[in-house]
């Protein structure tokens, strides 16, 4: 009876970090945005520092007429924001935020896990691409399959450098085995994994498959009300993964420097909130690549860079273990 109920009390605490998180990252992209770019909405919206814009965006989402195209594949078409939306989720059940088993679920082989379920939930872009009977949405739908192609190889790289220098496959391994010179030497890995992520995310200046002013927000362009809203949602739980995954693989998680490890999940959260800064930053400050420019950084940097780590990996663990 105890193993169960420890068990449904990791999933509610996992479920309500997947339904507060994201709105939060979301919130606090509307403040950052508005003070770097001067946005009147977000900053008075409600009165004290617009704390209504939110409601506000929440308000027009959900009165928003609900459309499905004549031509559209209705079941697959309604089916896609939730396979866009869920494999985030699932991801959250394997990430470790503290010591002593702060975790939904650990796995043996939870590196393997979370990056096979995070590539899961681009095939929701597919799928509403393909789905929308909409030329534009299509193309979009097309970007994403090319951009998951160029940068999966790059991340899936870069996370088994890490995963070779712990000697494990396990999240919490990971972590356990993390010391703080690892971090100059894992750095460059870190970059790639995290580069490779906000691309995957199709995250600015990554979106080049929902370019507004191409190709009218690609494969979401038939999408409205709610259903419009869970792919937005999709987008900001996945920077929460993104970022807590790279606070566990390649900043020591719960880690503190100096020794302060008895703050436990607070340093993780700290890591994932500064690099949630760091995306949102990077929306505001750099310009939207070309196509050709993002396949040219996947396939001549990023993947070179990623085989770079797992040698210099090797050549590490071989001058330690003699």
């Amino acid at each position: 009876m105890s193993d169960a109920f420890d068990i449904a009390l990791r999933l509610i605490a996992v479920f309500v970090v997947f339904l507060v998180f994201p709105l939060v990252i979301g919130q606090t992209e509307h403040k950052v945005m508005a003070h770097m770019q001067g946005r009147l909405g977000p900053m008075y919206a409600g009165g004290f520092h617009g704390w209504a814009q939110l409601v506000a965006d929440g308000v027009k989402f959900a009165q928003k007429e609900d459309i499905v195209p004549a031509g559209a594949d209705r079941r697959i078409f309604q089916l896609a924001p939730a396979v866009a939306l869920l494999p985030y989720l699932l991801v959250l059940v394997a990430i470790p935020i503290g010591p002593h088993n702060a975790v939904g679920q650990a796995l043996d082989a939870g590196i393997f896990f979370v990056l096979a379920v995070m590539g899961v939930g681009v095939l929701g872009s597919l799928m509403a691409g393909w789905a929308s009977a909409n030329k534009f949405s299509l193309l979009g739908g097309l970007r994403t399959a090319a951009q998951l192609l160029a940068y999966e190889l790059p991340m899936l790289l870069a996370a088994a450098s890490v995963a070779m220098a712990a000697g494990t496959l396990s999240l919490p391994g990971i972590i356990e085995a993390f010391h703080w010179w690892w971090v100059p030497w894992q750095i460059v890995g870190g970059m790639v994994f995290f580069t490779a992520g906000l691309a995957e995310l199709q995250r600015p200046p990554f979106d080049m498959p929902v370019a507004d002013s191409e190709i009218i927000f690609g494969a979401y362009t038939e999408y409205t009300g709610l259903r419009f809203a869970l792919f937005l949602l999709a987008e900001y739980a996945g920077i929460v993964v993104l970022c807590a995954l790279t606070s566990v693989l390649f900043l020591g998680g719960w880690h503190g420097p100096f020794g302060a490890d008895g703050l436990g999940w607070l340093w993780t959260l700290l890591k994932t909130v500064v690099l949630a800064f760091v995306v949102i930053w990077l929306r505001v400050t750099y310009p939207r690549l070309r196509e050709d420019q993002l396949q040219k950084l996947a396939w001549t940097v990023l993947i070179p860079l990623a085989l770079a780590q797992i040698a210099v990996t090797g050549v590490v663990k071989v001058v330690i273990s003699s």
